[in-house]
């Protein structure tokens, strides 16, 4: 049986085992005394039924299903038609995946007839697992449920197990979380131990020559200086962006909290935020079809001829304003957090609003706004669709906006396309990319996080 179609079964037998414990428990729903009284609801009972009835078995159907490719390759392998493959390696590997195919149904032919011959060991194989399988999960299934009727009764607490599977559910979310951060980290950390035993360390965050392409095998860091990467990084999404950012962004936010009417913020900050649902592809196009060449025209017409279109003032701009709604947002919740006691106060002492916003609002809500500020720039540090599409790809340390200039993210795509071996510098620079680049928003972020704690202490 197709897993969807498993799932679905087991959601459905946990909706019927719901429907039954709640019918059972609603017997005893109403005592005749207060004494009686049960101690959970009908549904509560109802919902610790369908979780001894759905969770095991859903938990069974995810381990089995990273468990039974093996068994059926093993099987596979015990077939007589199996008797001819060549020894372990990638050439076997390539016949009984072509032939997992082709049992499946998802390929109409095979390039190697030994495929041809496996595909019916693997096909009965397969549907032998599956059945196996199907029917483990619906016993686990009847077993939890037949495990959770006994259990109904009144003085059953249905309710406080309930809780405890909502409270592991939840633990299990946050720590998939957790894990998966962590395990990005340490693969970064791991390829990046490769790199930098070829590359040494200093080479790489101090030297100011960036050419992967003319890679010197004697001297391999002569030409992976990353401090040009980290210049056209910081140049385009710390400061242009954040030049075109913060200041709209910060704008905005006043004019929403403290001069536009209920109807007009009503309209305005849903529109506002819609920059922040726009894909990050179509600002990229923006950037490079219509941004880039008008800065290019405007650079000619203040006398520079060999103006580029792919200049770091494009990338810089698009991106600011992709970043607008983050710093209003931020700084919209700031302002409005402040008390209302002390705008009336400054008000009360004749202080005009233009006055009681930057005297009063402003400097109360400066740690919200700042912690905005650096949540956007870890933002625009690390977009990549807008700069690989609008940024070029010479790597230089220049303070003219209209000049070509790359980032990091720009450099990471760049390195992992192509034919380049794996192990070779060129590609295993780009996972001492990722894990610099990595640090410095985790940094970021626990700087902003850090802001924002200091600043909710303070108005809650």
């Amino acid at each position: 049986m197709h897993g969807f179609t498993l799932i679905l079964l087991m959601l459905g037998f946990g909706g019927i085992g719901w429907m039954v414990a709640r019918a059972r428990a609603a017997r005893f729903a109403k005592p005749a005394t207060a004494a009686d009284r049960p101690n959970s609801l009908p549904s509560q009972h109802g919902w610790h039924m369908a979780i001894w009835i759905a969770a095991p078995a859903l938990l069974f159907l995810s381990i089995w299903s990273a468990v039974s490719p093996a068994l059926v390759r093993d099987a596979v392998l015990q077939a007589p038609a199996a008797a001819g493959l060549p020894g372990p390696g990638f050439e076997r590997s390539a016949i009984l995946a072509e032939a997992r195919s082709l049992a499946l149904g998802n390929a109409y032919g095979a390039f190697n007839s030994q495929a041809e011959a496996l595909a019916p060991a693997y096909a009965a194989a397969q549907s032998r697992y599956d059945w196996i399988g199907t029917a483990l999960a619906i016993l686990l299934a009847f077993a939890g449920g037949a495990f959770a009727f006994t259990r109904i009764r009144p003085d059953y607490r249905a309710r406080t197990q309930v809780e405890r599977a909502v409270m592991l559910a939840l633990l299990v979310a946050s720590l998939i979380a957790i894990l998966t951060t962590l395990g990005i980290f340490l693969s970064l950390v791991i390829e990046s131990w490769r790199f930098f035993r070829i590359v040494p360390v200093t080479d790489f965050l101090f030297g100011t020559n960036w050419s992967p392409q003319v890679i010197r095998s004697s001297d391999p860091g002569a030409t992976l200086g990353a401090v040009p990467l980290f210049w056209g990084t910081f140049f385009i999404g710390a400061v242009i962006a954040m030049i075109v950012a913060i200041p709209f962004g910060l704008m905005s936010a006043i004019y929403l909290t403290q001069y536009a009417r209920p109807a007009v913020r009503k309209w305005m900050k849903p529109i506002l935020e819609i920059l922040a649902g726009v894909p990050t592809v179509v600002y990229g196009y923006f950037a490079a079809l219509t941004v880039g060449p008008a800065i290019r025209d405007l650079a000619v017409m203040l006398g520079m001829p060999f103006a580029s279109s792919e200049s770091a003032l494009a990338a810089g701009l698009v991106m600011g304003v992709m970043i607008i709604p983050f710093v209003s947002s931020m700084a919209d919740d700031s302002i409005a957090a402040v008390p209302q006691s002390m705008r009336d106060g400054s008000l009360a002492m004749g202080a005009t609003t233009s006055e009681t916003i930057g005297k009063v609002l402003l400097p109360a809500a400066l740690p919200g706004v700042v912690a905005g500020v650096l949540l956007a720039v870890s933002r625009a540090i690390g977009e990549t669709m807008i700069v690989v599409m609008a940024a070029s790809g010479a790597a230089s340390i220049t303070l003219n906006p209209f000049e070509s200039a790359t980032t990091v993210t720009k450099q990471i795509v760049d390195l992992l396309t192509g034919e380049a071996e794996f192990d070779s510098p060129k590609t295993l620079a780009a996972f001492a990319l990722g894990l610099t680049l990595f640090a410095i928003t985790f940094l970021l972020n626990v700087v902003a996080l850090r802001v924002v704690k200091r600043y909710r202490e303070a108005y809650e």
